[in-house]
């Protein structure tokens, strides 16, 4: 594992426990020598992440759409931005730098993200592991409905098993360090080619 790839809030949410927990992200990132991969942003969460990842000497790479960029969104200091035309094409370029996905907390586009690289391994377009920082049990009514999804036969137990949880920064990047790649049985189904 040399990348991260990890969804998170444009906002700082009302608990200071969401950007304590991204700036440790952002730190043992860079400690452990993996390069940061995000949605570019310079806001929220996100900024929190990337900037302690910079300031503990990591590699960030943010990967954020022209209209955000035009808006003056982006966090110029990344060692690299690279600046997308659309939403589609950040997931899927965000993708195909990653060794390894984190969902921490977020909105509507962190669980965007979330359930389509979910999705993706789902259906064999990758075999990369993912994991949800649950800082301070926000991801809590999440787990129970997957369970029920479970229980009720649309997601099998195999593929629930698939997403790691964990309440630590540390012991998430440990659990996913330890997950072996599996290839993906699709390459040729490639979502993150430039068409």
């Amino acid at each position: 594992m040399k990348s991260v790839v990890v969804f998170c809030g444009s906002r700082h949410g009302e608990r200071p426990e969401y950007a304590a927990a991204a700036r440790e992200l952002g730190q043992l990132l860079a400690q452990r020598e993996l390069t940061l991969v995000y949605g570019g942003g310079r806001v929220g969460l996100m900024g929190v992440m990337a900037q302690a990842a910079l300031e503990a000497g990591g590699k960030v790479i943010g990967v954020i759409p022209e209209f955000m960029q035009e808006r003056e969104l982006g966090l110029t200091e990344c060692t690299e931005l690279i600046v997308v035309d659309s939403m589609h094409t950040r997931k899927a370029r965000m993708a195909e730098l990653a060794d390894a996905f984190v969902a921490m907390a977020g909105g509507f586009g962190t669980f965007d993200e979330l359930f389509e690289i979910l999705t993706w391994g789902q259906i064999g377009i990758h075999g990369k592991p993912v994991g949800v920082l649950n800082t301070a049990g926000y991801y809590d009514g999440m787990r129970q409905f997957l369970d029920a999804t479970m229980t009720e036969g649309f997601v099998r137990e195999s593929e629930l098993a698939k997403l790691q949880f964990a309440d630590t920064p540390a012991a998430l990047l440990d659990q996913l360090a330890a997950t072996p790649l599996l290839p993906a049985r699709w390459a040729k189904a490639d979502l993150f080619s430039k068409t």
